[in-house]
């Protein structure tokens, strides 16, 4: 008979939880039957899928390299080492922090070691496609800083006249570029000369588009903005979490000590080992070709659907993201997501510049080709996605939503999974 001690680390989930397998098997399902595009959302190599069946994420740390509050954390060092000496050769920086658990959290790291409560932050506003924790009221960025917002002009653009006056009129202390639905390169240089005339510090959250400047298919933030931040697992093809980055050392020493014991406790390790891992695969050559298919394919949907007749923010896209504008084709952004789903395309809802919808309603949905590209995709698959959500969108807004869809766009998304499997 097996001890209660061998029972616990030997008895399988199946046995242990059925209900939670049961449901981890559907997921695995539906992830693998179908397309994924879904901004944030990306797979894990196996190497780094590997690092979450080891013994690393028994293990519990406090505090950073060679500064440690805990035993037994001579392997964790050298891991946490790695992936910050790595993240800076990715970046051309001159410090990194690996330990934020997310990137809201990592902007948050900033915020504490830059300002005090009640400071003025400059931050594109939401609906132009900012990022909550850049200032929103009802985040914790919003209600300890005064935020004022700039947008983008007629076009979608960033109206930089707009973010200068709004920076000589209010003073901030900080600036922040980027966030979670803007599709355009940032002029970093432009924002950085902005700063320097009001003494501001700048903030660039790539988050949307770090692996493509990792890989050279963007501009870089560097040398131009003081920090950088950004998520893992979106194009960088690693764990849900954050990494901050800056070109000045001493800046780094304060962000270090904003994210512990500022706003975290211990980190996780085994997140920070896959960081390491993910890092790695981003600094090899070839990751530059998963990086170009992520444009080409965003581009070739965001061609595919301007044909089709739809309206896409800023007529295009140089990142991962393509934002369609369904302003005009009796389409809200909840309706028309729910409606992809059932056809196995996954997207998500969201707010179009100068949008009048609820935030849970919206005007325009968002699309991103990572997760189609990390499965082997490129342009000619999105251009055939493209024509495939257009055909969606247009039969949504002519015969309305009931019923169980087109069958030939069910069936070939299917094949498109089937083709592109993300599993062996």
């Amino acid at each position: 008979m097996l001890s209660s001690a061998e029972i616990f680390f030997r008895r399988p989930l199946a046995e242990t939880d059925p209900e939670i397998a049961g449901a981890l098997l559907e997921e695995r399902s539906r992830q693998i039957e179908q397309v994924e595009l879904i901004a944030p959302k990306n797979y894990m190599s196996r190497a780094c899928r590997e690092v979450f069946t080891s013994l690393i994420p028994f293990t519990s740390v406090e505090g950073y390299p060679g500064k440690r509050y805990h035993a037994g954390i001579a392997n964790i060092d050298r891991i946490e080492r790695l992936a910050m000496d790595r993240a800076c050769r990715m970046f051309g920086a001159a410090h990194a922090n690996v330990q934020p658990h997310s990137g809201t959290q990592a902007n948050q790291a900033v915020y504490f070691s830059l300002l005090e409560p009640g400071d003025t932050v400059l931050s594109m506003d939401l609906s132009s496609g900012g990022h909550l924790s850049h200032g929103l009221r009802s985040n914790m960025s919003g209600r300890w800083f005064r935020t004022v917002s700039y947008g983008t002009d007629a076009t979608g653009f960033i109206d930089y006249e707009q973010l200068a006056d709004q920076a000589h009129m209010h003073r901030p202390r900080l600036i922040i570029v980027g966030g979670s639905a803007y599709p355009r390169t940032i002029d970093f240089a432009a924002v950085a000369s902005i700063a320097k005339e009001v003494d501001a510090m700048t903030l660039a959250d790539i988050s949307h588009f770090s692996g493509l400047v990792v890989a050279g298919c963007c501009p870089s933030p560097f040398p131009h903005i003081d920090i950088v931040t950004t998520t893992t697992n979106k194009n960088l093809r690693g764990p849900r979490g954050g990494l901050i980055v800056c070109r000045d050392e001493q800046v780094g020493r304060r962000i270090d000590s904003s994210v512990f014991p500022g706003i975290q406790g211990g980190p996780l390790p085994e997140m920070i080992t896959a960081k390491a891992v993910c890092f790695g695969e981003a600094l090899d050559p070839s990751f530059r070709d998963y990086a170009e298919r992520v444009l080409a394919a965003a581009r070739a949907m965001a061609e595919a659907l301007a044909a089709a007749g739809f309206g896409i923010v800023t007529g295009g896209t140089d990142t991962p993201l393509v934002l369609v504008d369904l302003r005009g084709t009796g389409l809200t952004g909840d309706v028309a997501q729910a409606f992809l789903e059932r056809h196995g395309i996954t997207t998500n809802r969201n707010l179009v510049p100068g949008d009048t919808e609820k935030p849970n309603v919206t005007s325009g949905i968002r699309i991103g080709s990572s997760a189609i590209a990390a499965r082997g995709m490129g342009a000619e698959e999105g251009r055939e996605l493209g024509q495939l959500i257009g055909t969606v969108l247009r039969r949504a807004s002519q015969e309305g939503v009931a019923g169980d869809g087109d069958p030939a766009v069910i069936e070939r998304v299917k094949q498109f999974a089937a083709e592109f499997p993300i599993d062996g």
